[in-house]
């Protein structure tokens, strides 16, 4: 299995390299796809094969329905890595991908007895914290965009545009509730290392909220602060990879 065209429709890869010894598995936040990771490759050791987790509702999954929930999502992203877990591999996942990524984890772990070599969540308050803000994924659009005007995470010219937020409101609907509607089981720590990045202007998650990762691993812990809000992934990109990196290659 040595080339991403045998990849299924949730995987996508777009620098395939058959010689690298570890895939790094990418999470998009609400909202985002395979797109927020394509020139990952770029700053990044040849020894590493990005690989991004497109999800149902967009891109190569356009005619799929997204999930609401999240343990169905989890399970149907396990099922569909496992054949692709044939050589050491990490995690990385941004906000809502923080979450996916690190149930995942727990869900292979459990199942088949694989963990990554290094989980890396970005963004995300630890899984074990209780919600501090109000629902949004039933609110009217009108209240629902406002909201997603706050996060600076969806370019103004898509808010703007009418046709285009027809396509992403129910995308964006699906998301939030993936998260909102998530319930929080306790299990023994993941053995593997935990990195947590944040964004030292990011009104959505505290630094005690992500120090609280901690709790969630057996192994090591660090925990790196970034300027920028909540999508610091994008202007301090270059930072990150190198971080990463350092932390899978020792």
């Amino acid at each position: 299995m040595t080339t991403t065209s045998v990849f299924n429709a949730w995987i996508k890869c777009s620098r395939p390299n058959s010689k690298a010894n570890l895939r790094l598995f990418c999470f998009p936040y609400a909202g985002g796809g395979t797109w927020s990771f394509r020139d990952w490759s770029d700053n990044l050791p040849q020894t590493i094969e990005v690989c991004s987790i497109e999800l149902p509702g967009r891109g190569t999954q356009m005619k799929s329905p997204p999930f609401t929930q999240l343990h169905p999502l989890v399970c149907a992203i396990a099922d569909a890595l496992r054949l692709y877990l044939n050589k050491p591999f990490a995690f990385f996942g941004h906000s809502m991908g923080g979450l996916i990524s690190f149930e995942v984890a727990r869900l292979l772990r459990k199942n088949y007895g694989l963990m990554p070599v290094h989980l890396f969540v970005s963004g995300r308050r630890a899984p074990q914290l209780q919600p501090t803000k109000s629902p949004i994924h039933k609110l009217p659009q009108t209240a629902f965009i406002e909201e997603l005007k706050n996060l600076n995470g969806t370019p103004s010219e898509v808010l703007n545009n009418h046709e285009l937020m027809e396509l992403m409101l129910p995308i964006l609907r699906a998301d939030f509730a993936v998260l909102e509607t998530y319930n929080y089981t306790s299990e023994t720590p993941l053995s593997c290392p935990i990195a947590v990045f944040g964004g030292l202007q990011d009104s959505e998650v505290s630094y005690d909220e992500l120090e609280a990762w901690r709790e969630q691993t057996s192994s090591e812990f660090a925990l790196h602060l970034f300027q920028g809000n909540h999508f610091f992934i994008h202007s301090e990109q270059k930072i990150l990879l190198q971080l990463i990196a350092q932390n899978i290659i020792k």
